[in-house]
């Protein structure tokens, strides 16, 4: 428990002296000794140099050894796979990008591989190197058959065992999670709800996703699929009923990217997709211009804002979160405009008015939570077996 203990202040705080990580753990200066002498023979402590300009005898610094570990995070979308690696202490070594995952399951695997080696390469080191690989990926797979489910637009994906294929084919521990959870999962780490025990992330993109942290832990459901809420039934949009269990239904359908894209252009504002379409919009309400195109504006990013209420009513009715983080390209690219008037329409449709926020995370926001929880994972091992 000390080892573990001197660990994490190390990585919070460090480097440190003997004497000042005495003093944030409470344990004595002796005891301290031994643990680094341990921690030093394991190999997670290494020496830092020595303090120097304070009163009294210098003292040798200690960190924790960030060559002690490596690990990945991985984001796959239909259309890319991007990487980063990180040393255990989180420092990011190396970052590639690959277009087309890949059509079938070994195709798959491959491009996989050669995105994470592309990464490893950067960082000077082996694909088997790697302690821990976190892919995040739209959908979820169940644990009880072992396949994603949730995203028939994921081809190559849909193959069974999937976890298992994967970590046969890298040779390398690998966690395959929804690209959502991961998300919510930096937001708990250091984003806008580390102090927030019940909160929702909802993803506004092309897609529609959500992710539930419950009393501190992130919720999953029976199969994985907790949050897959683009196919909630909500008033308005025909269901997997009339169109069957793969189409284009329910609140995808309601606010999905295609249909946030069909306002957009039914009010004259234009771009390449929808977040493109939606940026148009706000910048047409808050940078001037005809007062015409600022109402068509406000009337534009209202309805979209409605649609996304008319979904979140429903699960905070169920859920009542403490938060509501809104992220996704189409959250984003509509900024304060778009979440002032989603927070608004939710407080008028729901009971219970928990606040909207935009998210402050990187663009990139899954290879954050896929990072996440692949040095969580990896320092958890570490961190509780210190003996050589």
């Amino acid at each position: 428990m000390n080892d573990r203990a001197a660990l994490e202040v190390l990585l919070e705080r460090g480097p440190l002296t003997r004497s000042q990580l005495a003093s944030i753990t409470g344990i004595s200066k002796p005891t301290a000794s031994q643990l680094l002498s341990r921690l030093q023979e394991s190999g997670l402590v290494v020496r830092d140099g020595i303090r120097e300009g304070l009163p009294g005898r210098t003292a040798e610094l200690y960190r924790v050894n960030p060559k002690a570990a490596s690990v990945a995070g991985v984001d796959v979308s239909p259309g890319h796979i991007a990487v980063r690696v990180a040393e255990i202490t989180g420092e990011v070594i190396g970052e590639h990008r690959l277009l087309t995952p890949g059509r079938s399951g070994g195709e798959v695997v491959d491009r996989l591989r050669s995105a994470i080696a592309g990464a490893c390469d950067q960082a000077g080191l082996d694909v088997s190197e790697l302690g821990r690989v976190v892919v995040g990926i739209p959908g979820a797979v169940n644990p009880a058959t072992g396949r994603l489910g949730y995203a028939p637009h994921m081809s190559g994906w849909h193959v069974p065992r999937l976890v298992q294929t994967i970590t046969a084919g890298l040779g390398v521990r690998v966690a395959v999670e929804n690209d959502v959870n991961l998300v919510a999962q930096a937001e708990q780490a250091y984003g806008l709800a580390t102090n927030v025990d019940s909160f929702a992330v909802v993803w506004v993109g092309n897609g529609i996703g959500m992710a539930l942290i419950i009393d501190g832990r992130l919720y999953r459901g029976w199969t994985g699929g907790a949050g897959e809420v683009g196919y909630m039934p909500v008033p308005g949009a025909p269901t997997a009923r009339e169109l069957g269990r793969t189409a284009n239904h329910g609140m995808q359908a309601f606010a999905g990217g295609p249909a946030v894209h069909k306002i957009m252009r039914s009010h004259g504002f234009r771009g390449h997709d929808p977040a493109a379409a939606v940026q148009v919009a706000r910048r047409a309400l808050t940078e001037g211009g005809a007062g015409d195109r600022r109402q068509r504006a406000h009337v534009a990013l209202s309805e979209v804002a409605a649609r996304v209420a008319m979904g979140l009513a429903a699960i905070v009715a169920v859920v009542d979160p403490g938060l509501v983080v809104l992220t996704g390209l189409v959250a984003l690219a509509g900024g304060e405009p778009l979440r002032s008037r989603v927070e608004h329409e939710l407080h008028a449709l729901s009971l219970p008015r928990p606040p909207v926020r935009l998210s402050r995370l990187s663009a990139e926001p899954v290879l954050e939570g896929a990072l996440v929880l692949a040095l969580r994972q990896a320092q958890d091992e570490l961190f509780t077996s210190t003996v050589p």
